[in-house]
């Protein structure tokens, strides 16, 4: 019959990892480390680290502040509001929106190069265009739906 071999096995210590790993570190993350020294002084220098200590210190006032705001009707307005707007600019297709901005670039450009006001005339000439019908079309619907919900 065979005999069961001994089998201890040998003992890690995780210090002894941890130390080889912090001996190597150095050279292996010099890059590193110099942009982290770096960046640390440059807050130091800009007084960023002051407001961070100090708002550490402050974290009670601090919060004791924006929670008395916070339950006013009028902040949680303000944030029921921009939730809507988060979802009404969701709604809206990317290009959609950069065509609303180039098309009120190009209007803001040529409303400048105007040195008089435009007459009645070109004004009325400038509504019977396709395009200023379709923008007509879509505000009148806006001022509409915005007459609706004021109704109720």
């Amino acid at each position: 019959m065979a005999n069961p071999l001994p089998y201890k096995p040998a003992s890690v210590d995780p210090r002894t990892e941890h130390n080889a790993q912090l001996a190597t570190a150095p050279v292996r993350h010099s890059e590193a480390a110099l942009a982290a020294w770096e960046l640390l002084g440059s807050a130091h220098e800009q007084g960023i680290l002051d407001a961070l200590h100090g708002a550490v210190y402050a974290k009670d006032t601090i919060f004791g502040t924006l929670a008395q705001y916070a339950k006013q009707q009028e902040s949680i307005n303000t944030m029921r509001n921009a939730i809507a707007l988060m979802k009404i600019l969701g709604g809206l297709e990317p290009e959609i929106l950069e065509n609303v901005a180039k098309a009120m670039a190009e209007a803001s450009e040529e409303h400048r190069s105007e040195e008089r006001p435009p007459s009645l005339w070109k004004l009325i000439r400038r509504v019977n265009s396709e395009d200023s019908r379709r923008g007509l079309s879509f505000l009148t619907l806006m001022l509409a739906g915005l007459g609706r919900s004021m109704g109720s």
